[in-house]
């Protein structure tokens, strides 16, 4: 016995068992407009046999019978035409649902908030959102980037509806899918004495040497004082990879980044990559989003694409 059932004595299991569905109940509307069980059948797109099947079932369901049948046609019975007024207001409420329904899809499906890192988002976002464009032009997006840390907060403010994070760990309060894996370099200007190595840098010199340097909160700082068990106070702090790219094409001195900035810099050689000894600078890259809320619409589309395309 169900709880209901336990609570309620008499209750016997809700409307979804005493009340047609609502198929059922646009086929009886059919037949009275139509005056035909046959071309009431052929307007559905169903078979004659299963329109038949499918009034019987609900004259079971009710207990009367609805639908006098002859070789001329069908005809109501006085039964009949009573449940189909019934009917109607139930279909009609039924298309205003259905019409409220799809207007809060329009609404949802019209705009989409995303909150990314600074690296997804110069580096592999614009080509993701080009892809979302020819599946979903008429959505209107906008992005706010920021480091990983700023983006947890605008997802738990509701202030976005999707996020990308690059650091070692999931924030808290999200759930995740990791979309691509990353690497990061240590590069100098060509000038700089690391450059001119000829055995990669020891971990505990990375370290101890001041850098070019990301501001706290980063995904690309928290990975370096991660994998380096700490940090020199920095030569410079800087609130965005291209700032820190530039200083170290300058030649400011080093600087840490991703393998996804550096693809022209170092095909041009304005910056040289640095061996590192004994240690792994690699990290996944993650879509986030609230516990519990799982993308849907504009969202869920574009985590379809980062998803398929990092692998």
């Amino acid at each position: 016995m169900s709880v209901a059932e336990q609570e309620f004595p008499g209750f016997s299991g809700g409307l979804a068992r005493r009340v047609p569905e609502l198929g059922a109940l646009e086929l009886l509307l059919a037949v009275a407009r139509l005056g035909s069980l046959g071309r009431a059948a052929r307007e559905l797109g169903i078979t004659q046999p299963a329109a038949s099947s499918r009034i019987r079932s609900m004259e079971r369901q009710l207990g009367v019978a609805l639908v006098d049948r002859s070789p001329t046609g069908s005809r109501l019975t006085d039964a009949g035409a009573l449940v189909t007024d019934w009917a109607q207001r139930i279909v009609e409420a039924a298309e205003a649902f259905d019409a409220g329904a799809q207007a809060l899809r329009d609404r949802r499906d019209s705009r989409l908030r995303v909150a990314a890192s600074m690296t997804i988002a110069e580096y592999l976002l614009p080509g993701w959102l080009i892809a979302l464009r020819a599946q979903r032009p008429d959505t209107a997006v906008s992005l706010l980037a920021g480091n990983s840390a700023v983006v947890a907060e605008r997802l738990l403010a509701d202030e976005a509806d999707l996020g990308f994070v690059e650091g070692l760990s999931v924030p808290t309060g999200l759930d995740s899918a990791i979309i691509a894996h990353d690497r990061l370099i240590v590069v100098t200007a060509p000038g700089h004495p690391w450059a001119r190595r000829r055995r990669p840098l020891a971990a505990a010199e990375l370290a101890e040497t001041p850098l070019i340097l990301r501001e706290k909160g980063s995904g690309t700082r928290q990975v370096l004082e991660s994998a380096l068990g700490g940090l020199a106070r920095p030569l410079i702090e800087l609130s965005s990879t291209t700032a820190v790219k530039a200083s170290a094409v300058s030649g400011a001195g080093p600087a840490v980044l991703s393998e996804l900035a550096l693809g022209e810099e170092l095909s041009a050689r304005r910056l040289v990559s640095i061996p590192v000894a004994d240690v792994r600078l690699s990290r996944a890259l993650r879509a986030v989003w609230p516990v519990g809320h799982r993308p849907t619409g504009p969202a869920r589309d574009l985590l379809s694409l980062t998803v398929a395309s990092g692998g």
